[in-house]
């Protein structure tokens, strides 16, 4: 039974062919449908330099969802904290929370979200690359929100108008981070999926209660293409797997079509790669999906599922989500 929290986690895919901006318009109106479905959470991801993804300003692309939506949380999944001065992240999630009270997620990540040249650009300095400054600025991050910031630098917005900090990780750094800080905790299964029990135990081990929570609340992301068949949705599921592997080789791309992914000229290596990504992850029929959520749940006890869909097409996009939706309410 999937009787936790359903959640979407969007990147603002952009397909070959289309603009960035066809790109942000299918996102919010993914974002309008499954706030119509009932899903809990939609957030977006901080990335940089890729063309395939849209989202690299999570805090100009919430405020439109914000204000494209009316009941469901929005946030960030994450925002990459080195990247930018606490301060800032400070103002802009404050004035989200400001215009949209009880609705704005601050999801906090420490990875770059990119490569590395191109995390030295937005960091400014060889130091800056380093992220061994993180916990501090994270508590001065969190300071900012609850006015215990040592420092005469007020936050407006900001002080006084906190969004829910939740802590992002794929490791167990982030993880011990988390519950030492009583904060909850998202964890990336969708792309390092053997972590995932090692992480979240390590989260439960660690975890003090705190004014944000009194007992664990972890969430997991899981890569998910839900169709009416497990053929169609491996079929959908293939532009996300050659997408992942053209970055991993040091050369992205726009979203291929599903056609280009399966005419691609796989080796060998590069064929068990893609099935490694995908195993243990969500793609198939409804049946099949249901089936995989369920283990999940069963084997992470997480309070709350997100489900991430990169597929070619919009419509193929949306209707993924109702199909899993529709599979979770009849369980």
């Amino acid at each position: 039974m999937i009787d936790v929290p359903l959640s979407v986690l969007d990147v603002a895919p952009v397909a070959a062919g289309a603009s960035a901006g066809e790109a942000l318009r299918h996102t919010t109106e993914l974002a309008k449908r499954v706030e119509q479905l009932g899903y809990h959470r939609f957030w977006v991801a901080e990335h940089h330099n890729m063309p395939a993804i849209a989202s690299s300003a999570p805090a100009v692309l919430l405020a439109h969802l914000a204000a494209a939506t009316s009941t469901m949380r929005v946030g960030s999944g994450g925002v990459m904290l080195p990247n930018h001065a606490p301060l800032v992240v400070a103002e802009q999630f404050g004035t989200l929370a400001a215009l949209h009270p009880g609705r704005i997620d601050l999801g906090i990540g420490r990875a770059p979200g990119t490569d590395q040249a191109t995390a030295l650009a937005l960091r400014r300095t060889v130091e800056g690359l380093s992220a061994e400054s993180f916990p501090q600025e994270l508590a001065e991050l969190i300071n900012m929100f609850t006015g215990e910031q040592p420092r005469p630098i007020v936050a407006t917005p900001g002080l006084g108008e906190s969004p829910a900090v939740w802590l992002l990780g794929s490791s167990g750094f982030s993880a011990q981070l988390a519950g030492v800080l009583g904060l909850p905790f998202s964890f990336a299964h969708h792309f390092s999926a053997a972590n995932t029990l090692p992480a979240l135990a390590l989260y439960r081990e660690h975890f003090r209660p705190s004014r944000w929570l009194d007992r664990p609340y972890a969430m997991v992301a899981v890569m998910t293409v839900c169709a009416d068949t497990d053929e169609r949705a491996q079929w959908l599921a293939r532009p996300s797997a050659l997408s992942f592997l053209r970055l991993r080789q040091g050369r992205p791309q726009a979203l291929a079509t599903p056609e280009e992914a399966a005419a691609y000229p796989y080796t060998d290596l590069e064929r068990d790669f893609i099935a490694e990504r995908h195993a243990d992850q969500a793609v198939g029929s409804p049946e099949t999906v249901s089936r995989s959520l369920s283990t999940l749940l069963a084997r992470t006890r997480a309070d709350e599922v997100m489900l991430t869909t990169l597929v070619y097409d919009i419509e193929a996009r949306i209707r993924s989500f109702e199909l899993v939706r529709k599979a979770v309410d009849q369980g």
